[in-house]
């Protein structure tokens, strides 16, 4: 990694208990990785994960507070491994989804009848629909903190139809956006509670499109270019919980996704 590159950590300082999303029997993982690039064109940081049945690479957005992961349904979307969450399923309970209803131009992925649904949005336009609540396969490539490893499945991994319109303003072949986000069906929560690893995530991103970047989920070490051990020099400060939504589209009384710090000053250059 490019010693321009910007390091953040975050851990939650909740645990709490959720349905467990179904993973490979034969290998657990400590850690999972995902690569991430800087488009040059939007500014964007962009990673990509394998969804479906069978499985193809779907290019994504990364959106720090975002809730959880959404991808567009409308066009292209074919998996024999799609499921839609079904009304007062714990798959509902489990995203907090308080709207339930039917879908009259399906079967299909996006619109089925009886079931929960969300309200994905796309934070760099600030935009918002509400999406069919589904579960369907994930595969990412796993880590030692130092390497990469196997890739390693996630056979029920919640997320969010969204719409295609919804991509306006998104990087070029960007298909949704892998929300990291402070709840319970978030890419790190769900992938915490997969593989029984920490609900934490380091996300180290390039100041440039011409180099790489990296969010890693789990624990350490955090070896960076070169060969340095990040997680040994870190500095912690608590997040706060805000209890009022920051997305473009959400449900009365839900609470924000994002993170935020207390801050008493800023100094720069020794001058406050």
């Amino acid at each position: 990694m490019a010693a321009s590159s910007n390091f953040l950590l975050f851990s939650a300082s909740l645990f709490f208990f959720i349905v467990s999303p179904s993973i490979q029997a034969s290998f657990r993982p400590k850690a999972l990785l995902l690569p991430v690039s800087k488009d040059a064109s939007t500014l964007q940081y962009l990673t990509q994960i394998k969804q479906r049945t069978p499985l193809v690479p779907i290019k994504l957005t990364l959106d720090l507070g975002g809730e959880y992961l959404w991808v567009d349904c409308d066009q292209g979307y074919v998996s024999s491994s799609y499921k839609p969450a079904r009304c007062n399923s714990a798959q509902c309970n489990l995203a907090r989804s308080k709207a339930c209803g039917s879908c009259f131009d399906g079967p299909k992925p996006g619109c089925n009848n009886n079931t929960c649904s969300l309200l994905p949005s796309n934070s760099v336009k600030n935009s918002g629909t509400i999406g069919e609540v589904a579960q369907d396969v994930v595969s990412i490539q796993s880590t030692n903190g130092k390497n990469p490893g196997k890739e390693v499945t996630v056979s029920k991994f919640l997320f969010t139809c969204g719409s295609s319109f919804l991509l306006d303003g998104l990087a070029s072949g960007v298909k949704g956006m892998a929300g990291l986000g402070r709840t319970k069906i978030s890419m790190p929560s769900q992938l915490a509670a997969a593989f029984s690893f920490p609900r934490k995530f380091a996300v180290c991103l390039s100041s440039s499109s011409g180099s790489n970047g990296v969010v890693i989920f789990g624990d350490g070490p955090y070896n960076l270019l070169p060969d340095i051990d990040v997680s040994k020099s870190l500095m912690y400060t608590p997040l706060i919980l805000n209890p009022v939504s920051t997305s473009s589209a959400s449900f009365q009384g839900d609470p924000s996704a994002d993170y935020f710090i207390g801050v008493n000053g800023i100094t720069i250059n020794t001058k406050p």
